[in-house]
């Protein structure tokens, strides 16, 4: 078993209630090195789709919406799905991710069937049904791109590393001049993402690839916590093997809010995952001990 799958893993304890660990390994040093340390939110998703499809009739997380209304302790946890609608195209299930009687992730999963990636399924694929799919984002090859290593904000006072040394993260250049002082004046991201270990993507690791790069408006200057408040996730296609290339914007920032689309596309070319998300736009400068993500 895997350190993701381990960090994710739920026990069944009866029927639509599932015992879980929020984990150090993919948590991140929170404001000032305040303990405990905020697990990242697309593992506390992934955690929770697992226990959804578990018991679910249908494969796949075609949709995910997920609020994030407290941080998570590094403690034990309960997941109670109530499946709300069983049909033959789509299931829809609430879960809660509970920590002492109080929810910490609210969400509403719909669970269908979506198609495997290949190269043939890019664009008009033969089959009767319509088919069309924008083009990919344009990046580098991975060997021009930046490994950035752990950040400030991923690394805890200690010298421990959390969720940086579980995760690939190659950049396109041109979106982190933040790391140097010199923000490019564009609130984006983009660039390969991975799991360190020898694990082929999955819906799970989607989860984390779509909330799984520095917030965006870290082009714009901005530094510090940018806790997502909302996240939605649409499940497009199972991601063939191979890094994931992932690019984030932003269309509007005001009022310490600001959106973030994210897009991710797997090594055959295809779009297997699409999220929007609503967080809080970070303050005060991004020091060693400071939550990035």
């Amino acid at each position: 078993m895997t350190t993701f799958d381990e960090a994710t893993a739920v026990t069944r304890l009866g029927r639509g209630r599932y015992l879980t660990h929020p984990d150090q390994r993919f948590a991140l040093v929170a404001p000032g090195g305040v303990t405990p340390p905020a697990v990242n939110g697309g593992v506390l998703i992934a955690t929770v789709l697992r226990a959804v499809l578990d018991c679910s009739p249908l494969p796949h997380p075609v949709a995910t919406s997920a609020h994030f209304l407290r941080v998570a302790k590094l403690a034990p946890a309960e997941i109670g799905v109530t499946w709300l609608k069983k049909g033959r195209t789509a299931a829809t299930a609430r879960a809660t991710l509970m920590q002492d009687g109080e929810p910490v992730l609210e969400t509403t999963v719909t669970a269908g069937t979506v198609p495997v990636s290949s190269p043939a399924a890019n664009g008009q694929d033969g089959h009767a049904e319509l088919t069309w799919t924008d083009a990919p984002p344009v990046l580098p090859p991975p060997q021009e791109c930046v490994e950035l290593g752990p950040w400030p904000g991923t690394v805890a006072p200690d010298g421990t590393v959390g969720y940086a040394a579980q995760i690939t993260m190659l950049f396109d250049p041109a979106v982190v001049g933040w790391r140097h002082g010199e923000p490019s004046g564009l609130p984006e991201m983009r660039g390969y993402f991975g799991l360190r270990e020898d694990r082929d993507p999955d819906a799970l690791t989607l989860a984390v690839a779509v909330d799984g790069l520095p917030p965006v408006v870290f082009g714009l200057g901005a530094t510090g916590w940018a806790p997502t408040v909302e996240l939605t996730m649409h499940m497009r296609a199972v991601p063939a093997p191979g890094l994931l290339r992932v690019a984030a914007r932003c269309r509007n920032v005001s009022g310490g809010w600001f959106d973030e689309d994210a897009e991710v596309w797997d090594s055959a070319g295809n779009l297997v995952a699409q999220s929007r998300q609503i967080a809080r736009v970070g303050r005060g400068p991004l020091r060693a001990g400071q939550l990035a993500v």
